[in-house]
């Protein structure tokens, strides 16, 4: 494939064969890597999540500070850098930037995925079939499918146009980013005749705050408005509270404020959990704490020192505290909508890679 420049530049690299694909740099410090898939759409057995997967990129620009996939990205960059001994970028990627920090500023683009879903949906196929049992596609469960590349690759829009030639299915989409009321037709045209449901992350209303946390995600207020839009267009959006974070996001008063705002704008429900970190995540985030939080070092380090969860005690009263807050402003509590998982969702995708083999299956990598 020959050469092409985009307005910001022209980055390159190759996929497994060598072969140059041209990407392009939604900012200066972050390169776009065209990969090629096997596969894109991942069923339970595999991901050991009670549903089935699809991620359209491998790494996530947004940067949260308490992100949960961010080992996802290293043995994807291993396997890149040996295939391309030669190729700067990924060494950088392995052997300069640490993993963390590789997972935001290097994100590899599935080019060809909306053809491999075409082709793994053909009418007829197992695969199609097992779908039409109601079995929920997640989009978005190791990366967020509508962050800045999106804009310039269109590989999420590509996908959802495949699904919305299948009538039938269940789709569910994770996201933090407005860029989602975009796609506002394909995504109408896919709840016409399939269950869609869309799982809208937001954890604070605080501007300033989520800055910190999320540097590079769009702003809460951006975030509200894309709910009003997509609720005014009849589409089914939830607000994932996702992760709540102890002693920084879970006062009363803030909880209530999120609650309240996210009311008034249509969510058809609010789900709600405690951070979760498990080892790779603890190695980002409390050293995030101690920089950024560090009157609440010792509180993290005790808590999650040997478990990658909260105590019972705060998770219920969490639990308590979030369902009071939508008793008052009318929203449901704790329920997936239309695209209804057979498992606590965020549970199982902290779970699920019990390998590499399966973490690779997983991204299609």
């Amino acid at each position: 494939m020959p050469a092409r420049k985009f307005e910001q530049g022209a980055l390159f690299s190759a996929d497994v064969l060598g072969k140059p694909l041209p990407v392009v740099g939604e900012q200066k410090d972050i390169r776009y890597f065209g990969t090629i898939a096997r596969n894109v759409l991942n069923p339970p057995e595999t991901t050991q999540m009670g549903f089935w997967s699809i991620n359209p990129y491998i790494g996530c620009a947004f940067g949260c500070a308490y992100c949960y996939a961010r080992y996802a990205h290293r043995w994807v960059v291993d396997r890149q850098a040996t295939a391309n001994p030669d190729h700067d970028d990924m060494r950088d990627a392995r052997d300069v930037l640490v993993p963390w920090l590789a997972f935001e500023r290097r994100i590899f683009v599935k080019t060809n995925a909306a053809e491999v879903l075409r082709r793994t949906l053909r009418h007829g196929s197992d695969r199609h079939l097992a779908l039409l049992d109601r079995e929920t596609i997640t989009i978005g469960t190791a990366t967020d499918p509508f962050q800045p590349a999106e804009r310039r690759f269109r590989i999420t829009r590509g996908i959802l146009e495949v699904l919305a030639e299948h009538p039938g299915l269940s789709v569910a989409i994770v996201t933090k980013s407005p860029l989602i009321t975009r796609d506002i037709d394909v995504l109408k045209r896919i709840a016409r005749h399939s269950a869609l449901t869309i799982h809208l992350s937001l954890i604070s209303t605080d501007r300033e705050l989520a800055r910190i946390i999320e540097p590079r995600a769009p702003t809460p207020e951006a975030r509200l408005r894309a709910l009003a839009r997509l609720t005014e267009a009849g589409i089914e959006v939830g607000i994932n509270v996702m992760p709540v974070l102890p002693g920084i996001t879970d006062a009363p008063a803030a909880l209530e404020e999120l609650v309240k705002a996210v009311a008034e704008r249509g969510a058809a429900y609010v789900n709600a959990c405690a951070l979760r970190l498990r080892s790779s995540a603890r190695a980002r985030y409390l050293p995030f704490i101690e920089q950024r939080f560090p009157h609440l070092a010792k509180r993290y380090w005790a808590t999650y020192a040997f478990d990658h969860k909260v105590s019972a005690t705060y998770s219920s009263r969490l639990k308590a505290r979030m369902a009071e807050l939508c008793a008052r402003y009318g929203v449901p509590y704790g329920r997936w909508g239309a695209a209804e998982a057979r498992e606590d969702q965020s549970e199982a995708i902290e779970a699920r890679f019990a390998s590499e083999d399966q973490f690779l299956l997983e991204l299609g990598a």
